[in-house]
């Protein structure tokens, strides 16, 4: 017996000692002879930690060792808000604001004499049936919640204060009880659990749209019943022929769709001032036949639409679509400066053609896939483009003819109401939607392989994104910037957001020079 338990022990030191020597031994005799690494090859094995620990750099870094207001494209506390809003129907914080107010920056300015809230032109009728969640306990390694079901107050804009687009252009103008609807996000480039919990919690919502991307209308922006903004770009999908031509026989059986009550032609987008991108392994055969191309290709969006190389050729094509469709048809811009912009709209004074809406989207926006020069050096962020848009419109005298729609991580209710000061008449919200449906921003999107099943289209991630849960947040996440939004305007003096203008908006500096302060009366502002 004791025989055999000497004879086990050897066994077992042998697998325990001899087994792992072995590994490291092939292991160290692999780095030595690779040549594509040269910290593996004078640092065999221990090299390797470098690289593991380079893997792990964005989860250590947003999770651990940022603060809460470093983080990249949206701090901690901003993913917070809409993980609040989302769950909560709430946007309370206690304590203290974690911004430096010592930094240059933007600021709302507060009226002496706020609105009472009985004052405010705010609609809320029908209420919106939704889910919400309360915390019954929280501690370091537990925390209970339940859901109940409940009635919140939709925040509606009142009747007077209705945002319409192609009032007097389009033979069926769209008219619009909220200021604030989702950004392009193509089916394609998320997946169809969050296309469906998105549209269903719009719906549920009311009083907004959703922009299908240039990726067509699928059969999941639809589930919801909420309003459509169908987005038409250089590549023509799902209004294009089996060539890849513009086809008006297609383009109208999409204006035939009830629920599509605008359309919108992409010139750019922020992220990416290019045609759009879609990775071959997404494009499955439902996406193929939707956007009318070839099963698992890569989809790259030319530059620009085919034939149209001026102002005069693009407004001419957008008056057809106007004409045919009866709807109201804006386009979406970069701006890139004042002069690219100002023989824009040079040319819709000119011909007499002026877009029902222009999308301005700042160079900071987000994307499913671009190049990185594209994402971080081109076109003008959103605070810089609003109001040059909105100037130049008011040079030509343009600007009641139009809307400007605004995006660009306006996802929090301030820099919601920064944009209508700056100019916006509405405002487009993504990635906002994107972390109320589960988004952790991972920045994986373009791989096809999203750890929550949002920019996805493989079935077996999608299985963690519920839609029954999702979309209740998506509806609670927008109601929440819509009271917020009423607050701010309340703040400020007004009955409405719609009446936010440049006056309420302040550009303060750090203050000058600190080291006299015992020596000066007065301290000065930049």
């Amino acid at each position: 017996m004791e025989r055999w338990m000497v004879i086990g022990f050897i066994i077992f030191l042998a697998l325990v000692i001899l087994i792992p020597a072995i590994l490291l031994l092939w292991l160290y005799v692999h780095d030595v002879k690779q040549k594509e690494h040269s910290v593996l090859q004078n640092y065999p094995i221990l090299g390797k930690m470098r690289y593991i620990l380079e893997k792990m750099g964005p989860e250590l870094r947003q999770y651990l060792f940022l603060n809460d207001q470093e983080g990249k494209p949206f701090n901690r506390k901003q993913f917070e808000f809409v993980m609040k809003a989302g769950k909560y129907n709430s946007s309370m914080m206690s304590f203290g604001a974690e911004r430096n107010f010592e930094n240059d920056g933007l600021y709302l300015v507060n009226d002496m004499f706020p609105a009472k809230k009985d004052e405010l032109k705010i609609d809320q009728s029908p209420k919106v049936k939704t889910r919400l969640y309360e915390v019954n306990e929280e501690n370091l390694f537990n925390r209970k919640e339940s859901r109940k079901e409940t009635e919140i107050n939709p925040s509606y804009l009142r009747d007077d204060d209705t945002v319409i687009l192609g009032e007097h252009t389009a033979r069926h103008p769209f008219r619009l009880k909220g200021l604030i609807g989702q950004s392009a996000m193509s089916y394609g480039s998320l997946g169809d659990h969050a296309i469906t919990a998105m549209s269903k919690g719009l719906g549920m919502a009311g009083g907004t749209w959703m922009n299908t991307g240039e990726g067509s209308v699928s059969p999941y922006h639809l589930k919801g019943n909420t309003d459509i903004i169908m987005q038409i770009s250089p590549g023509l999908f799902g209004v294009r022929d089996k060539d890849g031509h513009f086809s008006w026989e297609e383009f109208k059986k999409q204006a035939e769709t009830e629920q599509i009550k605008a359309f919108e032609l992409k010139l750019a987008q922020g992220a990416k001032t290019r045609g759009g991108h879609v990775s071959g392994e997404k494009v499955t055969e439902e996406i193929a036949a939707i956007r009318k191309v070839e099963v698992g290709q890569e989809i790259n969006s030319p530059n620009r639409f085919p034939g149209i190389s001026n102002p005069e050729a693009l407004l001419e094509f957008l008056n057809q679509l106007r004409d045919v469709s009866g709807k109201p048809v804006g386009m979406k811009i970069v701006a890139g400066d004042e002069k690219q912009v100002d023989l824009l709209i040079q040319s819709m004074a000119e011909t007499d053609i002026v877009p029902d809406f222009i999308t301005v989207d700042g160079g900071e926006g987000g994307t499913g896939a671009s190049f990185y020069a594209l994402a971080y050096s081109v076109g003008l962020p959103a605070f810089s483009a609003i109001p040059l848009v909105d100037e130049i419109l008011k040079k030509y005298q343009l600007r009641n003819k139009t809307k400007i729609i605004a995006s660009g991580k306006l996802l929090t209710p301030d820099k919601i109401a920064m944009a209508l000061c700056l100019g916006a008449d509405l405002i487009n919200i993504a990635r906002g939607f994107m972390i109320s449906t589960g988004c952790i921003m991972a920045q994986v999107c373009h791989t096809n392989t999203c750890p929550v099943g949002v920019a996805t289209t493989d079935p077996n991630l999608q299985k963690a994104l519920n839609i029954e849960e999702k979309k209740y947040r998506v509806t609670n996440y927008l109601v929440t910037l819509r009271n917020d939004l009423f607050n701010l305007a309340a703040v400020a003096g007004l009955d409405s957001p719609t009446k936010f203008n440049r006056e309420h908006l302040v550009y303060r500096s750090a203050f000058k020079d600190f080291s006299n302060w015992n020596n000066q009366q007065t301290f000065e502002y930049k």
